[in-house]
């Protein structure tokens, strides 16, 4: 393998479907990131916050952070700010006292419906260039990596 400038890394790094992988979604999470901010002042992370808890009302802070691949410090720190704006709320676990569910509020979810519309225009700029053919092949894809990438 050719080294790369005589680097740590072959040539072949930079053409590696990973590599590809994490340039595209760093393009796409900076556009987000862009429209996001300027128009509602919503940083990308929040927005995740929100439709994850849309996604399942009622999941525990260390539950999300799992999910979401982040601390669990770093989800209370992003939902003490959503609280504390009125956009979601945190309520006892039926069954267990020392652990609070995470839910949105009528705030919350007028923030997040807005936020959504915003992301939906990332979603159509991208998939109107790629066409309807790519669009459904580039998802099969991305759904069969992610698969690989899960098996034990």
């Amino acid at each position: 393998m050719e080294q790369l400038d005589g680097g740590p890394v072959s040539a072949a790094a930079l053409e590696r479907v990973t590599w590809a992988l994490r340039r595209a979604e760093l393009a796409v999470q900076t556009l987000k990131e862009q429209r996001l901010r300027s128009a509602l002042g919503l940083p990308v992370a929040h927005y995740t916050l929100l439709i994850s808890i849309h996604a399942e009302p009622g999941l525990a802070g260390a539950e999300l952070a799992r999910r979401l691949n982040v601390t669990p410090q770093a989800v209370a720190s992003l939902a003490d700010r959503l609280e504390s704006r009125g956009q979601l709320e945190r309520r006892p676990h039926p069954r267990h006292r020392h652990v609070q569910e995470l839910h949105l509020t009528d705030a919350g979810r007028d923030l997040l419906r807005q936020a959504d519309i915003l992301v939906e225009e990332v979603e159509k700029k991208i998939t109107t260039r790629l066409g309807r053919t790519d669009t459904v092949r580039l998802r099969a894809l991305l759904e069969k990596v992610a698969a690989i990438a899960q098996e034990t």
